[in-house]
């Protein structure tokens, strides 16, 4: 059995669809760039959604919905786990959503709770019910309303972030619902896997990663320390896309949208190109090809989040796959039990 499940197949779906070869996620039978330019988040929730948390669903009844949502999480905002880490804060929130909430109720719920840590000590700010979710967040997160490319460069990240297959959060999402367990619980559970630095943990490492590679005099020496080291590189391989992965280009033409960002856009590039260099040179016949951290921990840092915030920020996007995976989970009426092979 291959290490990590890596080949088999644990679930049918029509949520999405990859194919490495070509470069394309597919979400509900539309290619991602289809999504960002004609859909954009909610338009997409409304396609993935649908026939699962609804039928007929809109992009405008999403939004509406969402938007309520946050008003009424706003009202139950309580403490939130104050002095705790981000992510104990979070797992904190999360729990107290009730057993019979609902899929917009959920999203709704993250959003708020993510903004009030945003804010930190600040004065927590009342959610806008009429701005999407990338606008609102923005908003109540930083005090201000955003630019609309800040804006525009966010809802990307959550439109193309949304949903990528059985993924490790993913899988546990289904897991949970498997056993008839509520939707809230399913996502409490996608959450906590979320959260390991190998899978939703991963874009504030790779800044701190690419802040480093920045400030070395030498950037090839500073690589290969590394791979000789053994360490990780953060924003480096991924298991389905070998540097093809049509969500960074998503998120770089978005990046390039903004008019501020072209440097680092132009670092990122070097950066790629000379790991791919040095690899060949060390370590000749390896692939390590530049994931979709790369793009995005650029992008959340460019939008005004602090690098603790990335992962509930990426959170607040991935909840509406969790979700959607979840809801398909429990359709089928089948609890997930696989069975072990004994080695001892």
């Amino acid at each position: 059995m291959a290490s990590g499940l890596e080949g088999v197949v644990a679930a049918e779906t029509v949520l999405s669809h990859t194919d490495a070869a070509a470069g394309m996620v597919w979400v509900r039978g539309h290619a991602l760039p289809e999504l960002v330019a004609e859909h954009g988040f909610e338009g997409m929730v409304a396609l993935l959604w649908e026939g699962f948390a609804g039928d007929g669903l809109t992009r405008e009844g999403v939004r509406e919905a969402f938007g309520a949502a946050r008003v009424a999480a706003f009202g139950r905002l309580d403490g939130l786990g104050h002095g705790r880490p981000v992510y104990e804060a979070m797992r904190l929130g999360l729990a107290a959503v009730p057993d019979n909430a609902g899929a917009a109720e959920i999203v709704g719920t993250m959003t708020v709770i993510v903004a009030a840590l945003a804010r930190g000590d600040a004065a927590l700010v009342a959610p806008d019910p009429e701005l999407s979710t990338a606008a609102d967040l923005l908003r109540t997160a930083q005090g201000r309303v955003a630019a609309p490319e800040i804006v525009a460069a966010l809802d990307t990240y959550f439109t193309v972030m949304a949903e990528s297959g059985l993924s490790a959060s993913s899988f546990a999402g289904r897991i949970v619902a498997s056993t008839r367990a509520s939707l809230a619980a399913s996502v409490m559970g996608a959450w906590c896997a979320f959260t390991g630095a190998l899978h939703g943990g991963a874009p504030g490492p790779t800044l701190a990663m690419i802040e480093a590679a920045a400030a070395a005099p030498d950037l090839d020496a500073w690589i290969e320390a590394r791979l000789w080291a053994g360490e990780r590189l953060m924003g480096f391989g991924h298991r389905v896309f070998q540097g093809n992965d049509p969500r960074s280009e998503a998120m770089r033409v978005a990046l390039a949208g903004m008019g501020t960002m072209g440097e680092r856009l132009a670092f990122a590039a070097l950066l790629e190109q000379r790991v791919a260099v040095v690899v060949d040179r060390v370590k000749p016949g390896r692939v390590l090809a530049p994931n979709v951290e790369i793009m995005a921990a650029l992008l959340l840092d460019a939008v005004g989040f602090r690098g603790e915030m990335f992962t509930p920020v990426f959170g607040v996007g991935r909840c509406v796959g969790w979700i959607a995976h979840a809801l398909e989970q429990r359709s089928t009426g089948r609890m997930i039990r696989p069975t072990s092979r004994y080695v001892g």
